[in-house]
């Protein structure tokens, strides 16, 4: 699986000791936790900065060992109260941290991404490495907010090809010591410009919907098959309800901003539903398409972005005149409830 095909070294961002602090921290083994995380934390907590942890409950009970009473000085959370759809856990970091900024805190955030707890392992795609997507994006969108943000990455959890990729994707690398390393990283345009041009694997030969819209007037018909169909495949009413209008925000997007026909097809895969909607325009999403929020960005549009929220993973390719965006609504986290 290419996640990051070869770039010309121009592509690749010298490292910027000023840079906004999003930083890499690789771990193998409880070892590699008390080397990097824990001096990191003890300086912190010196400093009285204030930290959230939102980590495993193995690292924080490490970390709790380790510092005994003065862990309570940490803030905890939940993993399941950020990592939710991919969408989700991304929106909740720059939400949380847009907060603390209008606040005047300076909140130091220590994150382990829980993305493939629970998640059925003959997926259609890789949530790790479509998780990176945002990751990327973080460099940009949260900087103005000055929270550092610190991701663990556990390399006994995910392959060498994601942990290489994490790398490239952060400004930053935490290692033994705590030392805070700047490093050259992938920009997020030229990162999300160039997973967009890897194709889709076909959808199957039969679908369990195929349907053609010839303008905005076929949306209604659109709303009710897949409604329907999404019941038939034993989700909840809200969870159809999500289904629905992701779907329909993008079939939109195919007509206003593409070209009819507009074509949706949706199909079963294991227990995740994929939705593909094609158009005819033939023109590429902008890079970063859904991945900034209206509330913030108002001049840009709301529908990828809220595809992006109610889905879980979202996949874009235009080729051979079709621009396709692939949606996938796994049972489980559509229908995750979180703790907080």
């Amino acid at each position: 699986m290419t996640i990051w095909p070869d770039l010309p070294d121009k592509e690749i961002a010298e490292p910027l000791d000023k840079a906004y602090e999003h930083a890499a921290l690789i771990i193998d083994s409880d070892d590699a936790v008390r080397a990097r995380l824990v001096p990191v934390l003890q300086n912190l907590l010196a400093r009285g900065a204030a930290v959230l942890m939102i980590v495993s409950a193995k690292v924080e009970l490490l970390v709790r060992t380790e510092f005994c009473a003065l862990s309570d000085q940490l803030e905890w959370r939940e993993p399941s109260s950020f990592y939710q759809r991919l969408g989700f856990a991304y929106e909740e970091f720059r939400r949380y941290t847009a907060e603390q900024n209008v606040q005047g805190r300076r909140v130091h955030i220590v994150a382990e991404p829980d993305i493939t707890t629970d998640i059925d392992p003959s997926s259609p795609v890789d949530r790790a490495a479509e998780y990176l997507s945002y990751e990327v994006v973080y460099n940009d969108v949260i900087a103005p907010y000055d929270c550092p943000l610190t991701c663990i990455w556990d390399a006994r959890r995910h392959s060498t090809l994601i942990i290489e990729n994490v790398r490239l994707l952060h400004n930053h690398e935490i290692i033994d010591g705590g030392k805070l390393v700047p490093v050259q990283h992938v920009p997020a345009l030229d990162y999300l410009a160039r997973r967009n041009e890897i194709p889709l694997p076909p959808p199957p030969a039969d679908t369990d919907l195929d349907l053609t819209l010839s303008g905005l007037g076929g949306l209604a018909s659109v709303h009710t098959a897949v409604g329907s169909w999404t019941l038939r495949q034993s989700f909840s009413a809200s969870a159809a309800i999500d289904v629905i209008i992701a779907v329909v925000e993008v079939a939109t997007n195919g007509i206003v901003h593409g070209d009819a026909p507009v074509r949706v097809r949706a199909w079963r895969h294991a227990d995740t539903l994929v939705v593909q909607v094609d158009d005819a325009g033939g023109r590429p999403l902008p890079p970063l398409a859904g991945y900034l929020a209206p509330d913030a960005h108002p001049d840009t549009g709301r529908g990828m972005w809220l595809a992006r929220q109610l889905s879980d993973v979202v996949k874009v390719h235009t080729g051979g005149g079709i621009t396709s965006v692939r949606l996938h609504f796994p049972y489980d986290v559509t229908h995750h409830i979180p703790v907080y």
